[in-house]
């Protein structure tokens, strides 16, 4: 009995990883600002953390006051009074970056959606990221109306 609640502890303490849910997904409690973000990043499997780290600096970069959380076990960026123009959430083989208003970037994300409005971008472990068309439609996308989860 004591075995079995000193492993409840553990796996409750700030040190234990997050639990990866189908596809590698993270779960990180819901939460708004930078260090739930951070908290997904670093909890992402393998090769996925760098490239999030990555797109979360190129994010910045392009969108200085941008707002952040996590919802759903995805973080979100968007802008203040004006809602979530992406979100990322990591698959088994990719990361997928969805564009709330993706339709109306230039040129148009490859991934399409059920969603008339929604476009995806997938990274895979070996694509090289086209850092210059990505900061494009993060700026494009932030000055669209966003999504209000």
């Amino acid at each position: 009995m004591a075995k079995a609640k000193s492993q409840k502890v553990a796996a409750d303490s700030p040190a234990a990883k997050p639990v990866l849910l189908s596809g590698g997904n993270p779960q990180i409690a819901k939460g708004y600002g930078d260090v739930p973000v951070q908290a997904y990043i670093a909890a992402m499997p393998g090769w996925k953390s760098g490239t999030g780290r990555r797109l979360d600096q190129l994010i910045m970069q392009a969108v200085p006051n941008v707002q952040k959380a996590v919802k759903w076990n995805s973080p979100f960026y968007g802008m203040e009074g004006e809602g979530w123009f992406l979100g990322i959430h990591c698959f088994t083989k990719y990361i997928k970056v969805a564009f709330f208003r993706g339709m109306s970037l230039k040129p148009v994300p490859p991934g399409e959606s059920r969603s008339k409005d929604i476009r995806y971008f997938h990274i895979h472990e070996n694509d090289r990221l086209d850092e210059e068309k990505f900061v494009s439609w993060v700026k494009q996308a932030s000055q669209l109306p966003g999504e209000r989860m």
